[in-house]
């Protein structure tokens, strides 16, 4: 009878056991905003370099992981670690390292499905479930482009222009196509923009108007007919063409360069070859003055076709003559 009494005692007391032990022992619960990744304690070993089991059969850390939930896995052969989930932020993006896989190639930094390095593919703002153990993440900002501005991509990645395979017409040339390393044609619109900054770098161009003050050191001086030296101050507007952005910034430079490259040597020198057409007085009063003004907006307007530029206006504020030539168009005024 004893015996007969313990029995369902036994049994009882077996599967409180087994409970606590499954309950505490073999649970796996990430929460809310958490994974689980899985570390296999026996199985195959890994291949040589190799820091990821890519078949559950091998011994190691899990590629896969738990997302949020209950499991229950035998604690002699699996451990565990518990982590936060990835959460890319609003205006961010992230870039994964793979850990795992086959080495890259000499010279190539994106990788393959298959390989070891940069994955390609961007995260975007939201919450991702990656092993932290097979992928590293970097944290950038997306780009925003404003109003009145475009985006100029280069493409950081791809044949070199200078390969010796390539047709000799598109070696020779600002612009590249797709596939290819250089500035590309396209341009990134007003808003934002989530590119991979490890394979394409972007400038933001201003397309808005942008008037350019003649004075200081960026004055224009020239010689007259009869042998004295006038300057001018005034201002050039002008503004980028869209079509043209990407040509521009590669071949000229940003916008200090596309004054100091195109707009003030044309109007310099323009300016002296007018400029030595005419007596001093003449600058003073008179048509010439208004003239001077009307002939170098059209010249710089028919010169920036070509450059991808727009000239809106130019204004000649002040002509400063030599006294001793004003001087004597003051006396006569005044008699």
């Amino acid at each position: 009878i004893p015996l007969l009494t313990s029995v369902p005692v036994l049994i009882a007391g077996a599967l409180i056991a087994a409970f606590i032990f499954i309950w505490f022992f073999c649970r796996i619960e990430p929460g809310a905003g958490e994974i689980a990744v899985l570390i296999r304690k026996t199985g195959d070993n890994l291949p040589s370099g190799q820091v990821i089991a890519l078949e559950e059969t091998q011994k190691g850390i899990q590629l896969n992981v738990l997302p949020e939930g209950r499991y229950f896995r035998n604690p002699y052969t699996w451990s565990w670690k518990i982590h936060r989930i990835l959460d890319v932020p609003a205006g961010k993006l992230a870039v994964l390292t793979r850990l795992f896989g086959a080495e890259l190639p000499p010279g190539k930094i994106i990788a393959d499905d298959s390989q070891r390095g940069i994955v390609q593919e961007i995260l975007r703002p939201g919450k991702y479930r990656i092993n932290p153990y097979a992928y590293t993440v970097a944290e950038f900002s997306a780009i925003n482009i404003q109003p009145g501005h475009v985006g100029v991509v280069t493409a950081l990645t791809g044949r070199d222009v200078l390969n010796d395979d390539l047709p000799m017409a598109k070696r020779n040339t600002f612009m590249v196509e797709d596939g290819m390393k250089g500035v590309a044609g396209m341009l990134l619109d007003p808003g934002t923009h989530y590119l991979n900054p490890y394979i394409y770098n972007t400038v933001e161009v201003n397309l808005q108007s942008q008037p350019f003050e003649m004075t200081g050191k960026d004055v224009i001086s020239f010689l007259t007919l009869d042998g004295f030296t006038v300057t001018v101050e005034g201002y050039i507007e002008f503004a980028i063409d869209r079509p043209d952005a990407a040509f521009l910034t590669h071949r000229v430079g940003d916008m200090d360069d596309i004054i100091k490259k195109l707009i003030l040597p044309r109007a310099r020198g323009f300016s002296r070859i007018e400029g030595s057409k005419h007596p001093a007085v003449n600058f003073i009063v008179g048509e010439t003055r208004q003239k001077f003004q009307n002939d170098l907006e059209a010249h710089l307007r028919s010169k920036a076709k070509g450059w991808g530029i727009d000239i809106k206006a130019v204004n000649i504020r002040k002509i400063i003559v030599p006294d001793e030539i004003a001087s004597i168009n003051r006396a006569r005024e005044l008699a």
